[in-house]
């Protein structure tokens, strides 16, 4: 995943929540979610999802890696030799499930997290994409005028029939032994990569943009969030039980321009998910968040991701107890031997 950090994840949940969940109707142009799917009590749910939504009496916290499918197992070095291409590899259904599944038959986490992309669902509104070995993404036409974000379509699901193909095999594999997650990118960051025509490490365009063509960068986000959206609406129709929004680049903006610029469109995301899915967890993830600790929580999600940069206690005292955290080992740790890695979590996690 682009955007993603490896970083070994425990969540710990806040105090639960006295608001009751409803079922609300989705709209008929998205899939209808399975009776299967829908009527999962919260006895039957996974650990993680149990944390993530803030219920107590739980008898340990759950563990997962944002970037455990990957390039360190030896059988996805396999598979890639054999499908050297990463669109083929996160775009065809048997591929993307047997991915999925590699670190959860090696680890057992307790959350398995969908093998995908945050760019995967650009073609499906209009904005198509290649990935070059160099270069990573690129985008031949960044999007940077009035009329070309009014030439972008709302999210055409039929181009990411894989995604919930995928998503239902591995919720049927997984059969509530693990939570099943999926995820999407916030609005600013997949932003940077539309406008900017790729990746960067100055991000000019699109910081540019603020100033001298606000309207339409906000137009494009605002777009990009109804898109993203839907997307999640559909992921949780397709047996998704969590899902983490990834604002990777929003730890490049001074907190006051992410207060501006992404954080509304965030909300947006939320607002409508807590209508459309009012049972699915909603977890921010931000690399390099230390400075905004705050302002994410005014965003309406039930996890605040920490990277390893922030002290999990000088974390919790910033966020309060009325929302669930995430993070936070350095995954350098990972390299360590056992016993200073198994040191290093229960410094986090006694």
């Amino acid at each position: 995943m682009i955007s993603a950090t490896a970083t070994t994840a425990f969540l710990a949940a806040a105090p639960a929540s006295s608001s009751s969940c409803t079922t609300h109707r989705r709209r008929s142009r998205l899939p209808a979610i399975s009776a299967s799917l829908a009527t999962a009590s919260s006895t039957e749910e996974p650990l993680l999802v149990r944390a993530a939504r803030g219920e107590d009496g739980l008898p340990r916290p759950p563990a997962w890696m944002m970037r455990q499918a990957g390039r360190y197992m030896a059988e996805y070095q396999a598979l890639a030799k054999r499908h050297p291409s990463f669109r083929e590899r996160s775009e065809t259904t048997d591929l993307i499930v047997e991915i999925t599944l590699q670190p959860w038959r090696a680890f057992a986490p307790d959350g398995v997290i969908l093998f995908s992309d945050i760019l995967t669902p650009l073609p499906a509104i209009g904005v198509p994409f290649d990935i070059s070995d160099s270069k990573g993404p690129v985008i031949q036409s960044p999007v940077r005028s009035e009329e070309q974000v009014r030439e972008l379509t709302p999210i055409d699901f039929e181009k990411l029939r894989f995604v919930g193909e995928s998503l239902k095999i591995l919720r049927s594999e997984i059969d509530g032994k693990a939570a099943l997650l999926g995820f999407v990118g916030a609005p600013w960051t997949i932003a940077t990569y539309v406008v900017e025509g790729g990746m960067t490490n100055t991000y000019t365009n699109i910081k540019s943009m603020c100033h001298t063509a606000p309207n339409v960068l906000r137009g494009l986000l605002s777009h990009l969030a109804d898109a993203i959206s839907d997307y999640i609406i559909y992921q949780v129709n397709s047996g998704a039980q969590c899902i983490q929004i990834f604002d990777s680049w929003g730890g490049q903006l001074p907190p006051h321009v992410w207060e501006q610029w992404s954080k509304p469109y965030i909300k947006q995301i939320v607002n409508k998910i807590k209508i459309e899915c009012p049972n699915v967890p909603l977890v921010l993830y931000i690399n390099g968040n230390g400075g905004l600790l705050e302002r994410m929580t005014d965003t309406g999600v039930d996890v605040i991701g920490l990277d390893w940069t922030v002290d999990m206690a000088d974390g919790r005292r910033r966020l309060g107890n009325k929302i669930s955290v995430q993070g936070n080992v350095d995954p350098a740790f990972l390299f360590s031997p056992l016993p200073v890695l198994t040191d290093e979590i229960h410094s986090i996690y006694p």
